[in-house]
């Protein structure tokens, strides 16, 4: 399954959640930055408010892409075991990664939300959707934050590898993908565009969606 860009992704998957139970009173959650314009189209189709959930990746020193685990809003962390023992990392390394994110993840959610308070989540359902699902390590974090807050958490992605799909089977109450290939290289591989998120263009989806919805809903 190949996708045109982010957009056509999510209203593919806005078609895979519909009628789901629980949904009257859900938030959308996107993962920014690339989950944002994927959310923003599931919030559109399904009618739902749009919030961002910020979780930031720690990534291998030297190589950044491969992630050792990930940090949440509200001080979740998610470690990668195996990939932690695979390359020796130091605990110190690892604190320092997780401090300068913790850092990063306060700064965003002031950049993206312009000065808006987070929507209400307690006693709600949250659907978290991002553009894919590689080792998982970031949706992981994310749903473990939620869980102790929301009545119920929705994972939901239009593509991941098969093995994190097994995995957040077992995290999520619910977990929705359209696509789950093997071999799986890179979410990448599965969009036409797969230009970067601009910081901007998250801010711009999450105004547009007040807009689109009117005021921000109330537990």
């Amino acid at each position: 399954m190949i996708f045109r860009n982010r957009r056509e992704a999510g209203r593919a998957l806005a078609h895979a959640l519909r009628g789901m139970p629980g949904l009257e009173d859900a938030v959308v959650l996107a993962l920014p930055r690339g989950g944002a314009p994927v959310a923003y189209e599931v919030a559109r189709e399904l009618r739902l408010p749009l919030d961002v959930f910020v979780v930031r990746k720690l990534g291998v020193p030297g190589q950044e892409e491969l992630a050792m685990g990930a940090v949440a809003s509200g001080g979740i962390i998610v470690l990668n075991a195996p990939i932690i023992r695979a390359f020796g990392i130091e605990q110190g390394i690892i604190d320092e990664a997780v401090a300068r994110e913790e850092q990063e993840i306060a700064r965003r959610e002031t950049a993206y939300r312009a000065g808006r308070p987070p929507l209400p989540l307690q006693g709600r359902t949250a659907i978290l959707v991002d553009d894919g699902l590689a080792t998982g390590s970031t949706m992981t974090a994310a749903v473990r934050a939620l869980h102790p807050i929301a009545r119920q958490v929705i994972a939901a992605v239009p593509v991941a590898a098969a093995r994190s799909c097994d995995a957040m089977r077992r995290e999520a109450g619910e977990f929705v993908c359209l696509a789950s290939p093997d071999p799986f290289s890179a979410v990448g591989e599965f969009y036409r565009d797969f230009d970067p998120t601009s910081d901007d263009e998250v801010r711009a989806l999450l105004l547009k969606a007040q807009q689109d919805n009117g005021a921000p809903r109330a537990a």
